[in-house]
């Protein structure tokens, strides 16, 4: 995959406000503030920074979490996982494996076949629907 590489400033001037501190300062979004967590429509989600193919409908289901959830990504080499040890928990940040967007984190309290919720903000995501 090929790496975006762009410098803060350039993130700011593509970026809304609420975007760059997420993806670029690792935020989080309230929980059932986003609207992609009610999406129900077929489509695909990328990388609101880098437009990158992240995951798809067929994947997403309603994990009660108050985020847009997966049980898989679109391809593994789609996201880059990195242990995340603040605010006093062990967790397992995912990012977009093209720009380094932090876009979440996994779980392994998914459902089958991967058994895994990969819990997203839905403002580091672009949805487009299937036409």
């Amino acid at each position: 995959m090929t790496k975006t590489l762009k410098s803060n400033d350039d993130w700011r001037t593509q970026l809304s406000d609420e975007q760059f501190r997420i993806t670029r300062k690792h935020g989080t979004e309230p929980a059932w503030s986003n609207p992609l967590n009610q999406e129900k429509r077929n489509g695909t989600y990328s990388c609101v920074c880098c437009g990158a193919l992240l995951f798809s409908s067929e994947a997403k289901y309603d994990s009660g979490s108050g985020w847009p959830s997966f049980f898989k990504p679109a391809s593994e080499e789609a996201i880059s996982a990195h242990a995340d040890g603040s605010l006093f928990m062990r967790r397992t940040e995912i990012r977009c494996a093209g720009c380094e967007a932090h876009l979440g984190h996994v779980f392994k309290d998914g459902p089958k076949p991967t058994g895994l919720r990969y819990c997203m903000n839905g403002t580091a995501l672009k949805f487009t629907p299937e036409e």
